[in-house]
């Protein structure tokens, strides 16, 4: 029979699991779980994804990436308490399609005390937004720098197989595309907040709504612009209008 004793502090451990911003604590990731998202970012355009393990560096990239790759309130509070990720399809697949009312009409039918909740919970995921490009930006530009050495190092190391050139190149790429991905997801979120917005202006006229206009459009500002000097893999930086 199950002692209460020890059933206690697990269940209220449950109620409190969710870190910052809704993810969830670190005791309930593995190292590499989100690993997938440079794999699926290179096979959406018939690559093959490296065999090099991780490093910390590439891996924090991934893991920052994620927050944006996935849509904001997309999941279950719940699923969050045992870490339940899902893979999500690469962009540069051709059934992916983005809704960007999807955000905004979550958060219209949510019930609501007063309109100035509305406003806040908006508000609050730009900011998160902002607050989480503070970390992943500079992290981007310094992977870039370092794949750029990298990509130098390949030309003068001597004995060096075939397949550790193609793992070398591959791994350069997946960056790029991880990079390029999260970018897109933040733009997308830019053009799902701005409906987000203008139906609340529509529903409920607020003086709020100029201070969120301003957070959207100071996060659409660090969306557009170049976090790294790497030439884009497929052509061009994917863009969402919006």
């Amino acid at each position: 029979m199950c002692n209460p004793i020890f059933v206690l502090p697990l269940v209220f451990g449950i109620g409190c699991v969710g870190d910052d911003f809704g993810r969830t604590r670190q005791m309930f990731y593995h190292q590499d779980m989100h690993q997938w998202v440079g794999a699926e970012a290179t096979e959406a355009l018939g690559g093959r994804a490296s065999a090099f393990l991780l490093t910390d560096d590439e891996r924090a990239l991934r893991d920052m990436a994620y927050y944006f790759i996935e849509p904001p309130h997309s999941r279950p509070a719940w699923k969050g308490v045992f870490g339940d990720y899902e893979g999500i399809p690469a962009p540069w697949h051709k059934k992916v399609v983005f809704d960007r009312t999807s955000y905004g009409r979550k958060m219209i039918d949510e019930p609501h005390r007063s309109q100035a909740s509305s406003y806040q919970g908006l508000m609050e995921d730009v900011r998160n937004d902002l607050t989480m490009l503070d970390q992943f930006i500079p992290l981007a530009v310094k992977l870039n720098d370092l794949d750029i050495k990298r990509n130098k190092a390949l030309g003068y190391i001597g004995d060096l197989s075939p397949r550790e050139r193609a793992d070398a190149q591959a791994r350069m790429r997946e960056n790029v595309l991880v990079v390029q991905w999260a970018q897109q997801c933040v733009e997308q979120r830019v053009s799902s907040y701005r409906w987000a917005l203008e139906r609340l202006v529509i529903m409920a006229p607020d003086r709020m709504a100029a201070q969120a206009d301003a957070l959207i459009t100071e996060l659409a500002r660090r969306a557009a612009s170049a976090w790294t000097t790497a030439t884009p893999v497929v052509g061009q930086v994917l863009r969402v209008g919006g």
